[in-house]
């Protein structure tokens, strides 16, 4: 990458923001502390061996509304987009199970770790911050991920009374690449002296989104056929607010209509044979083409999409100085009832059901001999059903117990945290195969010495089972959103890794900086292995084979002025599965940002970075190439009344309006969104 590619950010900033704007000058100012809510412990950043990733409410009210495009801009992070209505998080080259994604510290009880069409219930829109969590502390929420936790916090449930007797806050925003109007709205209301109520909810609508130069079928198309996507989010929750602590509920009610881009049943016919595909004829791979009536099977206005309900219902309350011992006492407990259709020609062809129990409890100790920690339990259960032409499993239903402990403490300039998890699963299936029944246990460990002043190396490891899930255990049948034929292995065990993670960090007022390289080894590692292939379809088996990640991430930002920050960052993962190349790794990334407070009310944004080829890919896998990306922003905040602010925003985002493929996602050789423009507008009150 040219250096003068590294400068567009600056030169385009430094065009527009002297025309527009009046820099004032004014001291420094020292940034408030964020606190990391899904730390038992409520510790800062400075606190952690390894910094945790906080995106705050303002971002994430202009960003993606699904989790993965949502958290795709953070370093280290990718998302596996399936069109606009699914999303996950991939963290340093791990998705899926491996990447676990929480509500509120709570299961989400989705289906989303299934398939990458299936979208993950939380909603970003109306989250209060969304956390990525490494570290011995991901050990008090799950086992087996090495990459990062993902906790999506939410207000749907009032800790605290509003000081005016209500609080609240309206957003509107409109997109151009896909005509997407998107509404949120919240308010709490103080109804007694102790009691608050909460309401809050979402919508959107978005049309097929805008692609530069895509054509489908040999014929150029302004728009990506059928990544449509609407759906409408409803919470209600009502608390008992004291000096100790709360008790609340709420019940969530969430409705999604999407498209599904890339879902062909041109395959429909293909099935295994011990270990070869046989398609249309049974004559093995010859699969007679020219004599397949394709107008019969595609002859439809609009491709297949998913309808999509979710219920849920929470309680949590949380007490101080519960009982000798112990500072305090947190208790989670949720329901969901989840179900989604997937729809062709009006007609539901396959119906995902999923019922959910999930409750923890945590109580945070008294220091013994200067150790301060945490300790906890969990259960949580999975009933799973699924009907129609795409039944992958017959019905199982999935029971975990957990213990968890989190214990740190100074030495001086070290500061030392220890993490472990036991968890034992039950795995019983409705079919003449057997059940599963094992157990995992996983520990931790992190040091941070700060070796001189404004330096801090931090050394985390860990040693990691992940249980495996229902579907790799029982799953036989074809699955078109990842064009394969799915085979599980019910003699798989426990994947096991073992994980290094060295960090340097530097900070001072105008310049800090901060480098990671990571390191993860796995035995027993369980992946989808092709067996046989005819054209894009594949047999899959599940098995479990060595595996290594490693890479590295880094950024570093100086104050310009009172005004301005100029930053650099980068990040990279490589991945190999038995000494053959993990499948959809991402590619490396480099770029630059610039971020702007020309006053009290001003503020601005720009940022470009390049992705670069992914060339290191399976024998199954096409390259994928680089593309680079412009950012720019800018936003007004002020007040229409006294305490009731306000904020405009505006953003154009892919202004090179570049063709950008995510080699993440399944759909790798379907364009994303070309050059579009966000603006929006919030009220607080």
């Amino acid at each position: 990458m040219s250096f003068h590619k590294n400068l567009i950010t600056l030169s385009i900033f430094a065009v527009i923001a002297p025309a527009v704007f009046a820099e004032e000058q004014r001291p420094n100012q020292q940034l408030e502390t964020i606190k990391l809510q899904a730390h038992p412990l409520v510790q800062s950043a400075a606190d952690f061996a390894v910094a945790d990733q906080v995106v705050d409410h303002k971002k994430l009210a202009q960003g993606g509304v699904t989790i993965g495009d949502a958290l795709a801009g953070e370093l280290g992070v990718s998302s596996n987009q399936y069109g606009s209505g699914s999303s996950r998080p991939v963290i340093r080259g791990q998705d899926g199970a491996r990447v676990k994604v929480l509500q509120h510290a709570s299961e989400t009880a989705d289906v989303s770790t299934l398939s990458p069409d299936h979208a993950v219930t939380v909603d970003p829109i109306l989250a209060k911050q969304v956390e990525i969590i490494r570290g011995p502390s991901t050990l008090l929420y799950s086992a087996g991920t090495v990459g990062g936790l993902v906790n999506v916090t939410d207000n749907k449930i009032p800790t605290q009374m509003p000081e005016k007797g209500y609080e609240g806050q309206v957003g509107l925003r409109y997109n151009s690449g896909s005509d997407e109007k998107l509404a949120s709205a919240g308010a709490t209301v103080a109804l007694a002296d102790q009691v608050a109520l909460r309401v809050e909810g979402s919508k959107r609508d978005a049309n097929n989104y805008i692609a530069p130069d895509y054509f489908h079928e040999g014929e150029k198309e302004r728009r990506v056929d059928n990544t449509f996507a609407e759906g409408e989010t409803v919470n209600v929750g009502l608390s008992w607010i004291h000096d100790r602590g709360f008790s609340g509920i709420s019940y969530s009610n969430r409705q999604d209509q999407y498209g599904l881009p890339g879902h062909s049943h041109e395959y429909e016919d293909c099935h295994p044979h011990d270990n070869e595909l046989f398609c249309g004829d049974h004559t093995g791979h010859v699969l007679d083409h020219d004599g397949h009536d394709h107008d019969e099977e595609h002859d439809h206005a609009a491709g297949p999409w998913v309808d999509l309900k979710s219920e849920r219902y929470d309680f949590r309350t949380e007490l101080s100085d519960p009982f000798a011992g112990f500072q305090k006492l947190r208790a989670h407990a949720s329901y969901t009832d989840y179900k989604h259709d997937e729809i062709e020609e009006n007609s539901v062809m396959t119906n995902f059901k999923s019922q959910g129990y999930d409750a923890r409890l945590e109580l945070v100790h008294n220091p013994v001999a200067n150790w301060e920690g945490v300790i906890g339990a969990q259960y949580n259960q999975q009933k799973l059903d699924i009907s129609g032409e795409e039944s992958l499993l017959d019905p199982t239903k999935t029971q975990k117990w957990s213990l968890f402990a989190l214990e740190h403490k100074q030495f001086n300039d070290v500061h030392v945290e220890l993490g472990a998890r036991l968890d034992q699963q039950k795995i019983a299936i409705d079919s003449n195969k057997k059940d599963f029944d094992d157990y995992g246990f996983s520990y931790s460990g992190a040091v941070n010495w700060e070796f001189a002043p404004s330096y801090k190396l931090s050394l985390v490891g860990s040693h990691q089972e992940r249980l495996p899930l229902a579907q790799e255990l029982y799953a036989n049948g074809k699955h078109f959103a990842t064009n394969t034929y799915e085979r599980g292995n019910e003699n798989l065990s426990a994947e096991k890794s073992n994980n290094l993670e060295l960090g340097l960090h530097y900070e001072q007022d105008k310049f800090d900086y901060h480098v990671h390289v990571y390191h993860n080894w796995f035995d027993n590692y369980i992946y989808a292995a092709t067996t046989d292939k005819f054209e894009n379809f594949r047999l899959v088996d599940y098995t479990q084979d060595k595996a290594k990640f490693y890479g590295t991430e880094a950024q570093a930002s100086y104050a310009l002025s009172d005004a301005y920050k100029l930053s650099v960052f980068g990040d990279y993962v490589r991945g190999k599965i038995d000494s053959e190349n993990a499948p959809r790794v991402p590619a490396g990334r480099l770029g630059t940002k610039v971020d702007a407070n020309f006053d009290d009310h001003w503020s601005g944004l720009a940022e470009y970075y390049h992705v670069f080829n992914q060339d290191k890919i399976t024998s199954d896998e096409q390259e994928t190439d680089g593309y680079n990306m412009l950012n720019l922003g800018v936003s007004y905040a002020g007040q229409y009344a006294k305490n009731n602010d306000y904020r405009v925003y505006f953003k154009a985002n892919n202004l090179l309006d570049q063709q950008v493929y995510s080699h993440a996602s399944f759909l790798s050789n379907i364009p994303q969104v070309g050059r579009n423009f966000s603006v929006g507008l919030e009220f607080g009150f």
